[in-house]
């Protein structure tokens, strides 16, 4: 299979992941204009467990070096399957909040708030458990993402009261869908193997955790996305029936098109691990926050009628996310 063998190659990879993991709610801002989000996010799932399966039988198989993707999967013990399985519950749970947190109000403000809450707790997570990187170098990179959270959230603040609305739902569904996100991860990375090329008996390769983390995702769908679609956290209900009726081949395109992009940046991220461990992998990917926030404040405008001064707190957001970025990419080769 193929392994990085350098830490610049899990750095470019870890690069990937953020700009995925950053760029795949494109898909639903375009989707959801036609139909819920809740329909666009069965096609979702369905999209990241199709891209880890492929990379699992592309990348996953060949080469000399680790276990092929079908082997490790019949290998792994029952301790390693429940634990990237219980991994992709509890993402899909997190999932649909800010899902949902970004309908309500716009990709600007979920991912910061969300994402950036789940980089600060995945961090700390992972590095308690694989303490790899200088941790001073670390957790300041991972304070100042924390203050660009909190430089957006400032200005989100200004923006609803110059429009005279209500933030709260979306904020606190950013909060707690974060806060679940932020242990994720740690869930497929006790599933692993520390070592890619000669990997322990009974723990998986990066790409057969991905894909089991996957199937996790979408069987969890039928509780978590069932819910979100006849108890809404906005807008009305909706029915199983209608994902067939409302939905074009375009639109279940887009949803799929979504669920791969994000699957890619997964994959790349757990790829990259052993090299970065697993704390800076995973706050490297979650620098996303900075790519989504862009997105949402040059492309889609989520911040045109914000009033006076605020541009001024968006530049401090970002200046603060790429700083910290730095020294998270530094603390590994401090």
């Amino acid at each position: 299979m193929f392994i990085p063998q350098s830490y610049a190659l899990a750095v470019f990879l870890c690069v990937i992941t953020m700009l995925c993991w950053g760029s795949w709610a494109n898909t639903q801002k375009l989707a959801t204009k036609e139909w819920p989000f809740q329909l666009f996010y069965w096609d979702y799932a369905i999209g990241i467990v199709l891209m880890s399966l492929i990379f699992g039988l592309t990348l996953g198989s060949f080469g000399t070096e680790g276990r092929s993707f079908i082997k490790d999967l019949a290998q792994t013990n029952t301790s390693s399957y429940l634990s990237a399985f219980v991994g992709g519950i509890v993402f899909n749970f997190a999932n649909i909040l800010i899902v949902a947190a970004i309908n309500i109000a716009g990709m600007a403000i979920a991912f910061p708030i969300g994402i950036g809450l789940a980089l600060v707790i995945g961090v700390i997570t992972n590095y308690i458990a694989t303490p790899i990187g200088d941790p001073v170098l670390l957790f300041t990179g991972v304070a100042l993402v924390t203050l660009a959270i909190l430089f957006d959230a400032v200005a989100y603040r200004r923006l609803t009261d110059s429009e005279q609305k209500t933030p709260v739902r979306g904020i606190v569904l950013s909060i707690l869908g974060g806060i679940a996100m932020g242990f994720f991860y740690r869930f497929v990375a006790a599933s692993m193997s520390l070592d890619f090329a000669n990997p322990e008996p009974g723990k998986f390769t990066p790409y057969s955790a991905t894909f089991v983390f996957a199937i996790g995702i979408l069987l969890s769908n039928f509780i978590w996305n069932t819910i979100a679609m006849y108890k809404p956290f906005s807008g009305k209900p909706v029915t199983f029936k209608a994902y067939f009726t409302i939905g074009t081949p375009r639109l279940h395109i887009i949803g799929l098109l979504g669920g791969a992009i994000w699957s890619i940046g997964n994959s790349f991220s757990f790829i990259a691990s052993e090299q970065a461990g697993f704390a800076i992998s995973y706050g490297l990917g979650q620098g996303a926050t900075m790519v989504a926030a862009a997105w949402g404040v040059f492309i889609w405008k989520e911040f045109a009628n914000a009033p006076k001064g605020t541009n001024r707190l968006i530049a401090m957001m970002f200046i603060s996310f790429i700083a910290g970025l730095l020294l998270i990419i530094l603390a590994r080769l401090n």
